[in-house]
């Protein structure tokens, strides 16, 4: 449980981050906001991803995985289109460079805290 909570809090920060950085187009209203995307980012990751990998998975293949980021991108795109205060300026480079960067923020604040 604490686990879980390490990576809310830090996926919420990196967000925070991420938002200060305009380069992306990425914003996120407040830290409130941020927590709810990372709530909502967590679910539909785990609720939507198996099924859209699933659906997808010739193209994934024939991409050689590439089309994997197309799925980050729509999770993404989907996020914000449901948290209120969530926005993606930048429209689809936006959404599929945001993940990436979210990652690359997570990984270096998670080697930090361990």
């Amino acid at each position: 449980m604490g686990n879980l909570l390490v990576t809310w809090l830090v996926t919420s920060i990196s967000l925070l981050i991420i938002s200060q950085i305009d380069f992306f187009g990425i914003k996120v209203k407040d830290f409130g906001t941020a927590l709810l995307v990372a709530v909502v980012l967590g679910i539909l990751n785990a609720l939507l991803r198996p099924i859209l990998s699933f659906v997808s998975f010739p193209l994934i293949i024939l991409t050689l995985g590439l089309f994997s980021f197309v799925i980050n991108a729509a999770i993404f795109w989907l996020a914000a289109a449901l948290v209120p205060g969530f926005q993606l300026r930048g429209g689809c480079l936006s959404a599929l460079i945001g993940p990436i960067v979210l990652g690359l923020i997570n990984s270096l604040l998670m080697g930090i805290l361990r």
